[in-house]
């Protein structure tokens, strides 16, 4: 691991963070080697302080980079937690793209994932990462019923929930037309908008509770078909007034990564109730809303030991209870139900083993194992190499999170999903 200190020109940044960069081509996935990266502080753009290189799975090695005290975004304060970064990425054949305010809290790694575009002589792409909404000025959430009635003639509902492969993210507010939309998919969605609206530094259960919120706002408004209901033609917006904070190119962090990939199954319900509940929040400082999860407050009683669901339940009562979706969309194969590990045999094994040597045709670094439906220690360690490369714990077991990881780089490959928006 490399060390970059700012220390001689930032003496408040005591602590440090984790990055990892990751490069791929816009179109299909593909990683691109040789993608070079400048970091230099934001606030001295021009002193350029490393350049690093990615390898044959595009991937840069981890670095270590100057961040601000832990105690910055662990409690309330009036200093910002965070330090920011500017990355400046090259690479021969490609538009050069540049991300400025990364972010970087202290003792977690920050994931910047960056997609490319062919050479076209254009300008480089230029990304400016707003502030946190802990920590900059962002309007309140508009208070909505928690459970929409679906009774109304015309209105749009779906028959069960399932997790969508895509929401389509209008970048805005519901009534401005020139805002863009974006094709996100779900998973990454989640995690950039717990990613920009919480803290990585929060306990494991603050975390897990508020992304269980995110994930159940959101999917009420993919169950009940809110916004398109009202004629518009996108999943969810950007804007904290009315959805979540979702911040295009941003960096997430990797404990929200993993978190969100072990439960993007599941949501908020309550009994007798067949939508995912609306489950609203604040951040319970500069704004304060009863019967609404408080940001600050289930940090606060992470801290004290409470659970996820005792968090929720803390908040929007007794009553609140986790499901699970009945479908994940988007996917070749659904889960097998169980781990595979060395040992297992079968179908599941044999869809294993077909997608983990079609991702080794983009990915080099990935040896190609025989296809026999047989869990052997090749495939093992094929599996372990894969979650290296894409940042999960190298258990060369296949749990519910890798399983799904493999699903969504094994479409992105293969273009099975190839959207035309």
């Amino acid at each position: 691991m490399r060390r970059f200190s700012i220390k001689a020109m930032q003496t408040d940044q005591p602590d440090e963070g984790r990055l990892k960069v990751h490069v791929t081509a816009a179109s299909g996935g593909t990683p691109i080697p040789g993608a070079r990266i400048a970091i230099s502080y934001t606030g001295e753009p021009d002193r350029q302080l490393e350049e690093v290189t990615t390898d044959s799975s595009g991937n840069t090695e981890e670095l270590e980079l100057a961040a601000p005290p832990l105690e910055y975004s662990t409690s309330p304060n009036e200093e910002q937690p965070y330090s920011e970064y500017t990355l400046s990425i090259t690479a021969p054949g490609f538009e050069p793209v540049e991300v400025v305010g990364a972010e970087i809290l202290p003792e977690v790694t920050a994931l910047q994932e960056i997609q490319m575009i062919p050479e076209q002589g254009e300008e480089y792409e230029r990304f400016v990462i707003p502030a946190h909404t802990l920590f900059g000025d962002y309007p309140p959430k508009i208070a909505e019923a928690e459970i929409k009635p679906t009774s109304e003639t015309g209105e749009i509902v779906l028959s069960r929930v399932v997790v969508p492969e895509f929401v389509i993210v209008h970048d805005g507010v519901p009534t401005d037309s020139t805002a863009t939309n974006y094709w996100v998919r779900y998973r990454d969605y989640i995690k950039n908008v717990a990613s920009s609206e919480i803290y990585a530094t929060w306990t494991d259960a603050a975390i897990r509770a508020n992304v269980l919120a995110i994930m159940s706002f959101t999917l009420n408004r993919v169950y009940t078909e809110w916004y398109r209901n009202k004629g518009y033609d996108f999943t969810i917006t950007s804007s904290t007034a009315f959805d979540h904070k979702w911040i295009h190119n941003r960096n997430i962090f990797q404990n929200i990564s993993r978190i969100v990939d072990e439960m993007f199954g599941n949501y908020l319900s309550r009994p007798n109730v067949k939508q995912p509940i609306l489950t609203q929040y604040c951040d319970g400082r500069r704004v304060t809303c009863p019967n609404w999860m408080s940001q600050w407050g289930s940090q606060a009683l992470g801290e004290q030991g409470y659970s996820a669901i005792q968090i929720l339940r803390n908040y929007y009562g007794e009553s609140m209870y986790i499901n699970t979706a009945e479908e994940i969309s988007g996917v070749p194969y659904s889960w097998p139900g169980s781990n595979l590990t060395e040992g297992s045999r079968g179908q599941k094994v044999l869809q294993l083993q077909e997608q983990l040597n079609r991702i080794a045709k983009a990915y080099p670094a990935m040896p190609t194992i025989s296809e026999d439906g047989i869990y052997g220690s090749a495939t093992a360690n094929s599996v372990r190499t894969f979650q290296s490369i894409f940042g999960l714990p190298q258990t060369g077991i296949v749990d519910y999170p890798t399983w799904y990881k493999v699903s969504e780089i094994y479409v992105a490959v293969s273009r099975i999903a190839e959207l035309n928006p």
